[in-house]
């Protein structure tokens, strides 16, 4: 059957794996980034407000940190499951992601309540992989891992915890939490340091093999 008569059957193809949805902009999980990027400022403020160590204020920061981050959970799959991808969103989600868990890094090392070099591990672990997407993506892409997914879900707690004015046995244990944050922020990048670096080395090893093949044709021609 030819394209015309299949359109003229009102057959509709398939999307094609990957592709962007029709969704317009104001779809609901667009306005769950938006949000997530709308609690960035609100959370700086409410991290100083009160010189930066009232409990009520730090309680405040912390749901604002929580609501950021348990709608980083919805978003992206609501977007997939319910086909609401759209060029913002691709662009938005990723932004919003880093700059909430880097706008709390950031204030809890001003404050003093974290090392500077914990924050700078972290976000240059998440600067790295973002360069890296970028240098092999004429290669292929790069899934996000399970060991991914936990370094996320560790940096989350450890951030939150040390969000809140905790004292005693919960302070000690907010430092084990962070540590085993920032031991899967080290593990995981290099994890995806090797990926790329394998994922680089195939993809070139393809195209000079692709290349010969086509030369072979040339010749034979």
């Amino acid at each position: 059957m030819s394209g015309a008569s299949a359109a003229a059957g009102g057959g509709a193809r398939p999307a094609p794996s990957g592709a962007t949805g029709t969704a317009g902009l104001w779809n609901i999980a667009n306005i769950l980034t938006m949000i997530r990027l709308a609690l960035v400022p609100g959370l700086v403020v409410l991290m100083f407000v009160g010189g930066g160590d009232d409990p009520a204020w730090r309680a405040l920061a912390w749901a604002a940190f929580t609501i950021a981050m348990i709608t980083d959970l919805f978003d992206g799959e609501l977007a997939r499951r319910h086909d609401l991808v759209t060029d913002f969103g691709k662009i938005a989600d990723p932004i919003a992601d880093k700059a909430i868990m880097g706008a709390a890094l950031v204030c809890l090392s001003v404050l003093g309540d974290l090392p500077w070099w914990v924050t700078v591990v972290i976000l240059a672990r998440e600067l790295g992989i973002t360069l890296m997407r970028f240098w092999v993506i004429r290669y292929g892409v790069m899934p996000a891992g399970r060991g991914g997914k936990l370094k996320t879900l560790t940096q989350g707690v450890g951030v939150g915890m040390y969000i809140l004015v905790l004292t005693g046995p919960l302070a000690t244990l907010r430092w084990w939490v962070m540590a085993a944050a920032v031991a899967l922020t080290v593990a995981t990048g290099l994890d995806y340091l090797r990926q790329a670096l394998a994922l680089r080395r195939a993809g070139r090893a393809g195209q000079k093999s692709g290349d010969g093949r086509a030369g072979a044709r040339r010749d034979g021609e």
